[in-house]
């Protein structure tokens, strides 16, 4: 297998773009602002504990008495006070210091561990302006690309009529399409000609907000290609598909729409996933107790794209007006699959051929990414011809492995 991968590695590659350099003060002005909120955070946690167990019964202590109260609100409301305090210091000790910090090209490592952190953290990253939020973007070699015609024409100056747009999980981001030496953008790239652009976004934020957002800059890319667009291809990776399946919706008479002929997905949970629907268990649990209910505060911490996954959401619609963090059931309506286009479902499974597995891939069960599902509504349609399951395969596994490779690149060559 490593001889394998390692044949894969050399895959012809459209010109490297320089990096766009990323300025150090903008890196510690957003991590110091977001370990201000975290003290903050663990503060009222600790606050709302203090308080309800010290006015709990005799057992745990003696109650708290109304001075005493007040006491305990000023001590932990001035923690918060000194906190916010040294942190709008350092934010301006950082402004006149950012320019001397300097700049670097961006690391796969650094990038790496935004990417998880705005999976986790990205709506609230977002939501208060933090300089390690991410903003969206179509990236060729890890480089933000302008979408106008000579700007794509400069930088990619081998562009094809075949485009291909790769759209990563929840936590990851672009440069992860690469792994153990494959890349299956890099490797249809050199054997079906396809221009591989690889999708860069903020995971943490709703998978409709995600959604729309790609669905206009589809349009733009569309409108800018500097050579006729043949076809446009889909491949997404887990939460990716959500996403896509999104932008489809929203863009449903928009004119990238009618170029895009294949849409193919990898590990999606178009159901849903356990863990997430595991941690919706914990905050009830923690909640049943006032005594541990403060805990639950932190597991309100994760993201709204996190919590998407429960179920797999997809529009607007499936989430609004409802606390995400509630123990409800599934009320997502029905949404086909696009018309259309030819759509594709690939599943993991850690399991051998001929054993069952209930959680798939180790994150995704099998029925979920085959989008099965009890209700008729809920259930997306896949052409037995277009389900494919890959045993022994865990849900990273599905970027790398070639036996993926090689159904992807029978599912996407010429007929």
């Amino acid at each position: 297998m490593g001889t394998g991968l390692a044949a894969w590695a050399s895959v012809s590659r459209l010109p490297t773009v320089t990096k766009k350099a990323r300025k150090h003060g903008d890196d510690l002005r957003g991590a110091s602002k977001l370990a201000v909120e975290a003290i903050t955070r663990v503060t009222e946690v600790v606050e709302g504990m203090h308080t309800t167990i010290a006015s709990g019964p005799a057992v745990l202590g003696k109650p708290l008495s109304g001075p005493a109260r007040v006491v305990n609100g000023l001590v932990y409301g001035g923690i918060r006070g000194v906190t916010r305090l040294v942190g709008s210091s350092i934010e301006r000790a950082l402004t006149p210091l950012a320019p001397l910090l300097g700049e670097s090209a961006p690391g796969p490592e650094r990038e790496a561990v935004l990417a998880a952190l705005n999976g986790v953290l990205g709506d609230y990253l977002a939501e208060t302006q933090n300089p390690l939020a991410i903003e969206m973007s179509l990236r060729h070699d890890g480089q933000p690309l302008e979408l106008d015609e000579e700007a794509l024409r400069a930088a990619l100056p081998h562009a094809s009529g075949k485009l291909l747009v790769l759209v990563h999980g929840s936590s990851m981001n672009d440069l992860q399409w690469d792994r153990h030496g494959h890349d299956h953008g890099g490797a249809l790239a050199r054997d079906l000609g396809y221009t591989p652009l690889y999708l860069r976004y903020n995971s943490g934020l709703h998978v409709s907000t995600n959604g729309r957002e790609l669905d206009a800059l589809l349009g733009r890319l569309v409108s800018a290609w500097p050579v006729p667009v043949d076809e446009l291809v889909i491949l997404s990776h887990s939460m990716g598909g959500l996403v896509a399946r999104s932008a489809c919706h929203y863009g449903d008479a928009h004119a990238w729409r009618g170029k895009l002929t294949k849409l193919v997905f990898l590990g999606t949970p178009h159901q849903g996933a356990p863990l997430e629907r595991g941690g919706n268990w914990v905050d009830v649990l923690l909640g049943v107790s006032r005594y541990s209910a403060p805990l639950a505060r932190l597991g309100k911490l994760r993201s709204a794209g996190v919590t998407d996954l429960r179920f797999g959401n997809v529009l607007d619609e499936h989430w609004a007006g409802r606390d995400r963090f509630a123990r409800l059931g599934d009320t997502r309506g029905e949404l086909r699959l696009p018309e259309g286009v030819q759509c594709y479902a690939i599943a993991g499974t850690t399991s051998p051929e001929g054993r069952s597995n209930p959680f798939g891939d180790g994150l995704v069960p099998v029925d979920s990414a085959l989008g099965r599902h009890d209700a008729s509504h809920l259930a997306l349609d896949f052409p037995d011809s277009h389900q494919w399951v890959g045993h022994g395969i865990a849900h990273l596994d599905l970027l790398s492995r070639l036996e993926v490779y090689a159904k992807l690149r029978a599912w996407l060559s010429p007929r």
